[in-house]
């Protein structure tokens, strides 16, 4: 009995001990940097540019990997499911880790359970833009078009549970519209509808239509945030239009499996907000329309938290929970 003790004993020093030399040690190999939307959209920017800074400040590569699909919950299962050694990471979406909870019965991931929050990365505003060929140019003539062709005009997102997906379903439920949800596999298949006529409207992250808008192939209609973009100083937010109910920051943040040692994530956080610091990173993402964050995993897991109860109340009233 007590030499079996004694032999469990030993069994978990040597596995602490084993633990705190690897979480010394990292990173001694290359990160996989999961994406979970295609290349192309703010996630990807995003990812890129702080994972290359991150690689020089931890002195081995973060290699991109794009795993799109399920708004986001395909690439963030995978990351859940990873071995909690710090070597699997993610920078994924408020849809993959808040909304998705309300929207999808049998999630493969219990976010808070499976996932550990590392830092909130950055926020952007949404923008609400409409196709050229709308005859409507701000936000009250797009409604009073809505309702006077109801089901008609459809609104793209780049995924059920994404962010734009929740933002056009709040200004619907809103604004008392019937306009139609039109998914797609990522931001960028669904601009070039958009651009293509194929859909009327949308909400996306300020970044991925900022070109398209200063170059008037686009209609911007209203920043679905508290302030105005700088980005878009002429362009009115939601709340000066008179539906301040309609707000929809979209947000970033970087996860690891929920058993990764303190030790790693304390490493991954500090490499991180390291690089959101790093003047060369704030510049590209910046000037995109990114607000930077940085804060601490108590207070990213605290965010999380709620933003879940915020997005459930919106599916509720829009009617998609269990959807």
């Amino acid at each position: 009995m007590r030499t079996a003790v004694m032999r469990s004993i030993c069994i978990a020093v040597a596995i602490l001990s084993s633990t705190a030399v690897s979480a010394q040690d990292f990173p001694s190999k290359s990160i996989r940097l999961i994406v979970p939307f295609p290349p192309g959209g703010p996630n990807d920017l995003i990812a890129r540019v702080v994972g290359q800074r991150m690689s020089e400040l931890l002195k081995q590569q973060v290699v991109i990997d794009n795993r799109g699909g399920a708004g986001g919950v395909t690439g963030t299962d995978v990351v859940a499911k990873a071995a909690p050694d710090g070597y699997t990471i993610a920078i994924t979406s408020a849809g993959a880790l808040a909304i998705s909870i309300a929207l999808q019965e049998k999630l493969p991931y219990d976010t808070l359970k499976h996932l550990k929050p590392v830092t909130l990365v950055a926020k952007v505003p949404e923008l609400l833009v409409a196709a050229t060929s709308v005859p409507a140019n701000n936000l009250g003539e797009l409604i009073a078009l809505a309702r006077a062709k109801p089901g008609t005009l459809n609104y793209a997102s780049s995924g059920p549970g994404s962010m734009p997906h929740l933002a056009g379903e709040l200004l619907r439920v809103t604004a008392k519209i019937d306009i139609v949800h039109v998914p797609y596999k990522g931001a960028a298949p669904a601009v070039n509808d958009l651009l293509g006529q194929q859909v009327q409207m949308a909400f996306f992250d300020l970044p991925v239509l900022l070109s398209q808008v200063e170059a008037g192939k686009l209609k911007a209609i209203a920043v679905g945030s508290r302030e105005r973009a700088p980005s878009l100083k002429n362009v009115p937010t939601t709340a000066e239009l008179g539906y301040p109910q309609i707000e929809a920051d979209n947000w970033y943040g970087m996860v690891a499996p929920i058993a990764t040692p303190p030790a790693v994530i304390a490493r991954l956080h500090q490499a991180t907000v390291e690089a959101l610091r790093d003047p060369g990173v704030r510049e590209k993402l910046a000037s995109q329309g990114l607000n930077l964050v940085g804060d601490t995993p108590e207070a990213f897991t605290g965010y999380i938290r709620s933003e879940i109860e915020k997005w459930g109340k919106v599916a509720k009233a829009a009617g998609l929970v269990g959807n």
